[in-house]
């Protein structure tokens, strides 16, 4: 059987597209570090968020230098802690949940973004070196309001964050 140059020449053409679509793939699901929101964070009754001791009072906590965590309950329509202000040249890890049903979490700029399942936590780890103000907007629909669903994340500069002045 003989093949035509043509034909061999649209058979390697197929196979490096294909190693190279696999390739891509790989490296952008292993080489960028990118990980998957896991579970984690945990879980927690969706009735009991109020009476969570993590979620009770949705702020901003400094846990070490440079570290802070955030407690972020979304509910129809609304973030809490809405602003939500850090420091810039800090790492935040996020811990975010829902009161009710299942939200969004996006900080617009970013590659924050995350789903806000009642009875989960979704934990993200993200750094913020320059000041800033950035968006934060439930990307999953949640009911009649769900378009003024809306908050926003200050990133300060060090010397102008105070601790606790979100609360």
């Amino acid at each position: 059987m003989r093949i035509h140059t043509y034909e061999k020449l649209w058979l390697v053409g197929a196979l490096v597209l294909i190693v190279g679509f696999i390739a891509t793939v790989t490296y952008g699901s292993v080489g960028l570090g990118i990980s998957m929101i896991d579970d984690s964070g945990g879980t927690l009754s969706p009735n009991a968020v109020d009476d969570d001791g993590r979620f009770a009072e949705p702020r901003v906590e400094q846990v070490g230098e440079n570290e802070y965590e955030a407690y972020v309950v979304a509910s129809q329509f609304i973030f809490q802690p809405d602003p939500i202000e850090v420091p810039a040249n800090s790492t935040v890890t996020f811990y975010v949940t829902s009161a009710d049903v299942i939200h969004g979490f996006s900080v617009v700029g970013t590659n924050v973004n995350t789903m806000a399942i009642p009875g989960e936590v979704a934990r993200l780890t993200v750094e913020f070196d320059e000041p800033a103000e950035y968006g934060l907007i439930c990307h999953e629909y949640c009911g009649a309001g769900h378009h003024t669903m809306e908050g926003q994340l200050i990133v300060l500069p060090e010397d102008e964050y105070e601790p606790g002045g979100n609360a």
